[in-house]
């Protein structure tokens, strides 16, 4: 089976987090995208009081009716900080049996430029399939779970580097620009803007139930 990882805060997960998911499956063939939810980002502050089962719980509704896409709990189980490295580690244990080839890592090409600081950045290369998608705005897609913490290994960042001419081994996904983001959805809730169709029934109704991101 080829599996892909989707990770990130997702706080809340949103319809654009899930067509990714989905372009990914039809355009590379993977026929499993795992999405992981971080537990503490390395290197910021989670924005607002949500608890990572919250977030945890909204990916699984979230995922629930399409059985490409399975919520993997590892990360929020494991607490802490939790680096790509360790994780993609773990899922291929955990896979072994039934993994095709090596796993896939989807990012944004928002995250490019610092993909230097990442822990193990080149022998994560080479284990994973690194999978560029495209990133209209907003980096809170994968961001906590792929970065150390910043200039921890004391690199430059990758300045005028692109999807097209990046320098380690990678796919590209021609993934649809959706303009959504967590961080705005989180502001629309507070300020009882519009915000039902960015987000799929069930996990409106989780953040509705239990009054999440709300003033």
């Amino acid at each position: 089976m080829k599996i892909a990882v989707l990770g990130g805060s997702f706080n809340p997960i949103h319809i654009g987090h899930l067509i990714l998911a989905d372009s990914v499956c039809r355009s590379l063939g993977y026929e499993k995208i795992l999405f992981v939810p971080t537990a503490n980002p390395p290197h910021k502050e989670m924005a607002c009081e949500v608890s990572a089962m919250d977030r945890l719980e909204m990916v699984k509704l979230a995922v629930s009716d399409d059985e490409r896409f399975e919520a993997e709990a590892c990360e929020v189980e494991r607490g802490g900080i939790s680096y790509t490295w360790d994780t993609i580690c773990y899922l291929e244990e955990k896979y072994a049996g039934i993994l095709t080839g090596k796993i896939g890592l989807i990012f944004g090409e928002d995250l490019i430029a610092d993909y230097d600081k990442w822990y193990k950045a080149s022998e994560l290369a080479q284990k994973a399939d690194l999978i560029l998608a495209c990133r209209p705005k907003d980096s809170d897609l994968k961001a906590e779970f792929l970065n150390s913490p910043a200039g921890a290994f004391g690199k430059s960042p990758m300045t005028g580097v692109n999807r097209e001419n990046f320098p380690y081994p990678h796919r590209i996904v021609e993934n649809p620009k959706i303009e959504i983001s967590s961080s705005e959805i989180r502001q629309k809730v507070a300020e009882g803007g519009a915000w039902r169709y960015l987000v799929n029934t069930s996990v409106f109704n989780y953040i509705k139930e239990r009054n999440l991101y709300a003033k």
